[in-house]
């Protein structure tokens, strides 16, 4: 049986997905599992730098304005433009180096 971790790493080496995807994916549910996956998406980056692979984020970005966050492992809130609370959830997918 597979770990938290692998089910994920294995789903992101086929295609990419938001958290919300992976969360359903692996049936979590409640308020705390896009939390979840994102914690286990920053311990899945340290595993893949040892495995010669890299996480590729396409960044969240606010669906009224336009702004494009960071490309960075988290779940904004709020846009810092326009403060709307409509944001696409960043996508991560896992590519060889």
């Amino acid at each position: 049986m597979m770990t938290r971790r692998q089910r994920i790493i294995s789903l992101l080496e086929g295609r990419d997905y938001s958290p919300s995807e992976l969360a359903v994916a692996l049936g979590l549910r409640g308020r705390g599992s896009r939390r979840l996956v994102i914690e286990e998406l920053k311990a899945i980056q340290k595993v893949l730098k040892r495995e010669g692979k890299v996480l590729r984020i396409k960044p969240a970005e606010c669906k009224r304005c336009g702004f494009v966050f960071r490309p960075e492992i988290n779940l904004p809130s709020r846009c810092p433009k326009c403060k709307s609370e409509w944001i696409e959830e960043p996508r991560f997918k896992i590519e060889p180096r």
